[in-house]
């Protein structure tokens, strides 16, 4: 029967050409999108979680109440032995500790007098020991100019912010900022290196340095504003996530302590927040879309090849066939059009997402002003779930279409067959 079918449908491409070729776009832009989203969405948590927030974040209750603002003055005490104590009860997870700090970046000329002056946002990272942390940033291969710090008082910046200030490697700079405890902080550094992210609020004015550092230019010995956990498989479990997180507050964090630990969780962000939920949902959005569109012009499609075919379901029902068996054979068609269309459509939809993912897309210029953690270039991401995405519109849609149109046979009354057959 479904031999018998599919050579129909060769043999008469009125029958099939058009509906496979809606099913094929449709499955087209369904795979594409699916991919499109999840590699922007994918990549902005990602960059979000290494550079910012971690899996999960430990920070006083006080400085998550104003994250925003880099509040090292409400930041984590006795830091070592709270990452000693995570790293010993939560030991799934890699745990370091982070600065994040802000300030003027100050040149000297060849006199010792301010040369040029410069906004900066910075952070302090396990930069010496070269361990997890340059690795987990991708900082090797961010390197545009010099080399990474290999002692005491030396630091990256960003490549844009490097030559904006015009520097040279190894010119002495100065950061102005505020200490742990209100007070100004002066410290001197030397630039070795230069490192360009692709994302443009890094670049604007990023200063790296060693975490050592950074708590004796702020005076933050044994402090740091979060310790950040990062699951080893280095995908991010939100469901294991919330619980440890549940675990840890109720036994830590103490209700009239401002400084008390609380742990966070990646989706706990509002921002970071929305995009999990909207990444793990918009394939579903994507296919609710395209499933109720394609439904509608498969419908219409049908009722039009319904009419042409009129005669065709007259002839057999007049020789014997029952109209269930006319209606089976409708949606065995849809079926095998769905299928044809799908596979077509998958296909085309990952040579274009493959496109997108290898070479990306420059879209600096419409990035210029953005604060969001995205790169210049967008790629796409294919995931296991792009490859059958598309089956689900495409078979689903086919047949939702080939049902309403077929309805029209359980219409036809036998009494006007002859009659029509005559015609």
């Amino acid at each position: 029967m479904i031999r018998f079918l599919f050579k129909g449908l060769l043999r008469d491409r009125s029958r099939s050409l058009l509906p496979v070729i809606v099913v094929a776009l449709g499955v087209m832009i369904t795979v594409f999108m699916q991919a499109y989203m999840d590699g922007v969405l994918g990549e902005s948590t990602e960059k979000t979680a290494s550079f910012s927030s971690g899996h999960l974040r430990v920070e006083t209750k006080a400085y998550a109440e104003n994250l925003s603002l880099m509040p090292n003055d409400l930041a984590l005490t006795d830091a070592n032995a709270i990452r000693e104590h995570l790293e010993k009860n939560y030991p799934e997870l890699n745990w370091t500790e982070r600065i994040d700090f802000g300030g003027l970046l100050d040149v000297p000329d060849e006199h010792g007098v301010t040369r040029i002056q410069g906004n900066i946002v910075g952070k302090g990272i396990r930069l010496l020991q070269r361990d997890d942390e340059v690795e987990r940033m991708e900082l090797e291969p961010l390197l545009v100019k010099g080399r990474f710090p290999a002692k005491e008082g030396e630091v990256l910046l960003s490549d844009e912010l490097f030559n904006r200030m015009n520097l040279q490697l190894n010119d002495p700079v100065t950061l102005i900022s505020a200490t742990m405890y209100g007070e100004m902080a002066i410290y001197n550094f030397r630039v070795t290196g230069t490192l360009h992210f692709g994302v443009n609020m890094l670049d604007k004015g990023m200063m790296i340095a060693d975490i050592e550092d950074v708590r004796s230019a702020l005076n933050m010995e044994d402090a740091a504003g979060g310790i950040l956990g990062f699951f080893k498989t280095n995908v991010y479990n939100d469901k294991e996530a919330k619980k440890m997180a549940e675990t840890f507050n109720d036994t830590h964090t103490a209700v009239d302590d401002p400084f008390a630990p609380v742990m966070a969780v990646l989706s706990d962000d509002n921002l970071m927040g929305m995009s999990f939920t909207l990444m793990n949902n918009i394939s579903n959005f994507i296919i609710v879309i395209f499933l109720i569109a394609m439904s509608i012009v498969l419908w219409n499609a049908g009722l039009i090849s319904g009419l042409r075919r009129y005669g065709e379901f007259g002839l057999r029902l007049a020789i014997g066939e029952n109209k269930n068996e006319v209606y089976r054979s409708l949606l065995w068609e849809a079926l095998l059009i769905g299928l044809a269309g799908s596979l077509i459509g998958i296909i085309a939809g990952l040579f274009v997402s493959w496109l997108l993912q290898t070479y990306g897309l420059d879209a600096s210029s419409m990035m210029k002003d953005s604060n969001m953690m995205i790169s210049n270039v967008i790629r796409a991401r294919i995931s296991p779930k792009t490859y059958y995405i598309g089956f689900i519109p495409g078979i689903l849609a086919t047949l939702i279409g080939a049902m309403l149109s077929g309805v029209g046979i359980y219409k036809r009354q036998t009494a006007n067959l002859f009659k029509e057959l005559e015609n």
